[in-house]
């Protein structure tokens, strides 16, 4: 797993960053109503908003997803699944066009079918335009009418997450009903209320079309619903976004119980594919104390013994993790990312030449995954062997090919074209490196240093030109 930005269509990934923040401020009623739900002190990063990129993961989340979005009619191609680097429980859209799902609500979710109802939920809101409405319903309001609405969801929203007491989440909904502007707020309030009961329903009626059952979604909710009952009992229901607990439930119970799909279990293939991934998460965010607890060595499991693998490679030695690796890939030599692992263990302890077969294998059997491609294109160069540079190159313009905004494979192709002694091309790689990093200013010089170099109309020198004419667009 790596802890890699996400590609962006905007290079600067402070203003995304920005942006994405601004999103959970303004349109929070779009998520689930999770924050009553506190992120574990040992999972806390220094941004906890950094999304995170890991193969593995992404396919399992897509896996879920694209069928919920075919059964709503969303082409699947146009949405976009965003890991956050948060422990907390939470999922939510922003755009129509991005799914946000922090690794909190994957490792919380027992079985599947748990994070799947969350996600029929959340492709309600996206299938909905619920966003788009939500932003015309907020433009046609005063502007001093929008202040008072947002910070009134701000003030009930935080108590919820802080833990307020009741009297306290009481005034807070108090001070935001009494704002300038109440009676507009109330009625925005409303309307996110139904758009909310509308993704709940949307959300069941899509795990149907797909024969899965609603009993997950339900099971979530409740256990949300249980942690904020005793705050929302104090609390206006006139003046919180979310239905209130008890109406969200009840209206959940009786659509979930009309679908003949609801005693539907998940396959046990998946359900092992999801404890995987959370035993993965677990050992990437994680010490090792608490991996030895949760994972013993008396747990034999394939999750536990992956888990105790990535832990061996991050706090202990190379030499145990790669037989604990190597133990791993004797009982499944089917899967591929068991070959990414003992190939990224290898690469980050300073051994890059002995990563490049595992990795290799690996991206055979993956050879659409980028970001496996860039991590072998990566190690063929930082082995310092020349003779491996044009196969590097290789790997390295593939990985680009499925991950366009790559900055570290746009990184190590610089380094590759200055080996070879092509300083142009070398030039433009490192202008793209900078550019998707979101430095547009050093992009800007190394493109027009490029630029004077490359034939003019040539391919290189046009995407040269891009980075020189570029303008970055303003955030709204």
């Amino acid at each position: 797993m790596h802890r890699r930005a996400m590609p962006l269509s905007d290079p600067k990934r402070k203003s995304a960053r920005a942006a994405l923040r601004r999103t959970i401020a303004l349109f929070g009623a779009l998520t689930i109503a999770a924050s009553a739900v506190p992120a574990p002190a040992l999972a806390q990063a220094k941004d906890r908003l950094a999304p995170v990129r890991d193969t593995e993961i992404e396919e399992l989340m897509r896996d879920y997803t694209v069928p919920l979005l075919k059964a709503a009619g969303v082409n699947p191609g146009a949405v976009d699944i965003v890991l956050i680097n948060d422990m907390s429980f939470n999922a939510f859209v922003s755009n129509g066009q991005r799914i946000f799902i922090n690794l909190g609500a994957i490792v919380e979710s027992k079985v599947p079918n748990q994070l799947i109802g969350v996600l029929a939920h959340e492709t309600g809101h996206i299938a909905g335009g619920h966003l788009s409405n939500l932003r015309q319903r907020i433009d046609q309001a005063q502007t001093r009418a929008v202040i008072a609405m947002l910070a009134g969801i701000a003030a009930v929203a935080g108590g919820v997450a802080a833990g307020a007491s009741g009297n306290a989440m009481s005034g807070a909904a108090t001070a935001a009903a009494t704002m300038p502007g109440s009676v507009v707020q109330r009625d925005m309030l409303a309307y996110i209320r139904a758009q909310e009961q509308a993704a709940d329903q949307a959300g069941v009626s899509y795990l149907a079309k797909t024969g899965q059952s609603a009993q997950g979604m339900l099971d979530t909710f409740k256990g949300f619903a249980d942690k904020s009952m005793f705050s929302a009992r104090f609390v206006d229901p006139y003046a919180v976004t979310h239905p209130m607990p008890v109406e969200r439930i009840a209206l959940l119970e009786r659509i979930a119980k009309e679908s003949p799909y609801l005693a539907v279990k998940d396959p046990p293939a998946l359900l092992q594919r999801h404890q995987m991934v959370q035993a993965k998460i677990y050992a990437f965010v994680k010490d090792a104390g608490f991996i030895a607890r949760k994972y013993p060595a008396s747990d034999t499991s394939l999750p536990a013994r992956y888990a105790r693998a990535v832990s061996a490679y991050r706090f202990g030695n190379i030499e145990d993790s790669q037989r604990q690796i190597d133990a791993l890939i004797a009982t499944d030599p089917s899967n591929p990312y068991f070959y990414e692992l003992k190939g990224q263990a290898l690469l980050e302890t300073g051994h890059p030449k002995q990563a490049i077969a595992p990795l290799r294998q690996a991206a055979s059997m993956k050879p659409r995954a980028g970001l496996i491609r860039m991590m072998l294109g990566e190690a063929m160069v930082a082995s310092g062997d020349n003779s491996l540079l044009d196969a590097a190159m290789t790997e390295l313009r593939q990985a680009t090919a499925y991950e366009k905004e790559a900055a570290k494979a746009y990184r190590f192709l610089a380094v590759g074209y200055g080996r070879k002694g092509q300083n142009a091309e070398a030039d433009l790689a490192s202008a793209q490196s900078y550019f998707y990093a979101g430095d547009t200013k050093t992009a800007k010089s190394l493109a027009a240093r490029a630029k004077s170099q490359l034939a003019s109309g040539s391919p290189s020198w046009l995407r040269a030109d891009d980075i020189v004419n570029y303008r970055s667009p303003k955030l709204k």
